[in-house]
């Protein structure tokens, strides 16, 4: 996995979503997330965790999440539909791990179902931006270390 097929995901992910979820701080905060996350490289928490996905998703927090909130069941079981996945929690959560276009797509909904707006695409919101990923992702182990770089990264590919 490279930079460019989460780039790529990203971009065919969002087109799959109403229009309105493309935005250039969704796709800041998805780029930063994946990066943060995976490395936009790793589809399973290494060395052997429960998450899946280059947005790491487990299956009782961020699955479950997407496909029973009201804001986003809609969209994650539509996704799941067209590609023949049964939308039932443990075989979306093993479908993330093999499809990153869906693994973006549950993504995207996640950061949907948060009421506050996301952060603004500028330099001076990294904080904004880290409290918003705390809040959704929820990480057992954050390293806010890591951050400033995966928050710069989902800057520089969001613009």
């Amino acid at each position: 996995m490279s930079q460019f097929d989460c780039i790529n995901a990203v971009e065919v992910a969002l087109r799959e979503l109403p229009s309105a979820m493309d935005t250039p701080a969704a796709r800041m905060m998805l780029f930063a997330i994946a990066q943060q996350e995976s490395g936009m490289t790793y589809r399973r928490q290494m060395p052997t965790g429960p998450a899946r996905g280059l947005w790491q998703f487990e299956a009782g927090g961020g699955v479950r999440g997407v496909l029973t909130h009201k804001s986003s069941r809609f969209w994650a079981r539509s996704a799941l539909q067209a590609r023949s996945i049964s939308a039932d929690i443990k075989t979306a959560w093993a479908a993330l791990e093999t499809d990153d276009v869906l693994a973006a797509i549950f993504a995207r909904l996640l950061l949907f179902t948060d009421p506050r707006p996301l952060p603004a695409v500028h330099p001076s919101t990294g904080g904004a931006a880290w409290d918003y990923y705390i809040r959704n992702w929820r990480p057992g182990k954050p390293h806010r270390d890591r951050w400033n770089s995966s928050f710069a990264l989902g800057l520089e590919l969001a613009r």
